[in-house]
């Protein structure tokens, strides 16, 4: 997709700083930076979201993301690692090209990740989990 950014990072038409590489992924440093070792990592069709994903690409990604993680962890020391994706606008997604940051964390460094936690009742939780058990089911 020539309008897409991640496309024409994958296609070397923009430059970018590139940390991994195999046949599906790409990784690579968030020009946005929260921390340093702060990467993506994408796949390298385009996919626009996790939806689109097959069962082949999801696993290669995965596993980029973990060897990717090990490598900021022993590279940076970070006291912790996010994992974030955002799937459609109203998650956060921004670029339209599967990716997962890889976001190394410090105490205080700003970031926060938190929702309003509900406490659905059980019984809530337990129907939930059989609508979704039905669809797994096909």
């Amino acid at each position: 997709m020539s309008d897409c950014i991640f496309c024409r990072i994958v296609a070397g038409e923009i430059p970018a700083a590139r940390v991994f590489e195999d046949e599906a992924t790409i990784a690579f440093m968030d020009i946005g930076a929260v921390n340093p070792g702060h990467v993506l990592v994408a796949t390298r069709a385009h996919v626009a979201n996790v939806f689109d994903l097959d069962d082949a690409q999801a696993a290669a990604l995965m596993r980029t993301v973990a060897r990717v993680s090990r490598a900021v962890r022993d590279a940076f020391a970070p006291a912790g690692i996010n994992l974030f994706q955002a799937n459609g606008r109203a998650a956060g997604q921004t670029v339209f090209h599967f990716h997962v940051h890889v976001l190394p964390r410090e105490e205080g460094d700003g970031m926060r990740l938190d929702w309003p936690v509900k406490n659905p009742p059980r019984e809530e939780l337990v129907a939930n989990a059989e609508r979704l058990r039905a669809v797994l089911r096909g």
